[in-house]
């Protein structure tokens, strides 16, 4: 296990750049699950614009089958859908803005924490977005929740700190949660309820986290079971996509 943990620590190092590794495998495998989703509508034959928010726009069945998240009850039968839909996105503005906030704030939360425990906290964070999100009975996709997961773990670091620095980087953020607000309360279809949970369990995630990278063997062994805990938790959930996909 630690032989093929080691060989795919290398071969994903060849693959990611030196900084940020996880943040710009995020950016790749949402970008490429987007070109995925956008052949199978255009080849659907259904429509992908229709104004400005709908360029690109991909079509409700083929997110659908590629795990969007549904209301709470069918979120529960297919509990896959709270992670898969951490990487859908609906249009080209929809991946264009969200994976903009990604790479803006997303290397900031991986210098400080370790490339595993971020990737930890962007995925748990999308999820618990989700299920809230899934009370209100929504159909949604996007990275947005668990982009303000790692919003909520930046508040919470700067509040734990202080000086100019934390001070300025807790301006920058709440600039974006004020960008982010107007743009749930201006544009329909926006889900603010996975946003909200996204947010609280950033912060929370934030609260009780070592605001530091591993110091010590031990600190980093544990980030890296849970970093690969959760790319196995993510693998398996795409399985379940997958099997759905072709049983559909």
């Amino acid at each position: 296990m630690t032989c093929a943990r080691a060989a795919a620590s290398q071969i994903l190092s060849r693959l990611l750049p030196d900084t940020s590794p996880a943040s710009y495998g995020m950016l790749f495998l949402c970008g490429a699950l987007y070109g995925i989703c956008l052949l199978l509508t255009l080849r659907s034959g259904a429509s992908v614009g229709g104004g400005l928010l709908n360029i690109g726009g991909i079509s409700s069945p083929v997110l659908m089958t590629f795990g969007a998240s549904l209301p709470l009850f069918y979120n529960l039968m297919q509990p896959w859908r709270f992670i898969t839909a951490v990487f859908l996105h609906a249009s080209l503005l929809h991946i264009g803005f969200n994976m903009w906030v990604l790479i803006d704030i997303g290397p900031m939360v991986e210098e400080l924490y370790g490339s595993a425990r971020y990737f930890f906290i962007f995925v748990v964070t999308g999820a618990l977005g989700y299920v809230a999100s899934s009370f209100f009975g929504h159909m949604s996709v996007g990275a947005s929740g668990a982009l303000l997961g790692l919003i909520g773990v930046l508040l919470a670091v700067t509040t734990k700190r202080r000086g100019a620095a934390s001070q300025m980087v807790r301006s920058q953020l709440l600039r974006w949660l004020v960008y982010i607000a107007i743009w749930g309360f201006l544009f329909p279809g926006i889900d603010n309820a996975a946003h909200r949970g996204g947010l609280v369990a950033g912060f929370l995630v934030g609260r009780v986290m070592m605001d530091r990278q591993p110091a010590d063997p031990i600190e980093r062994k544990r980030a890296y079971t849970l970093g690969w805990l959760t790319g196995v938790a993510v693998v398996v959930s795409f399985a379940f996509m997958v099997l759905q996909f072709f049983r559909i």
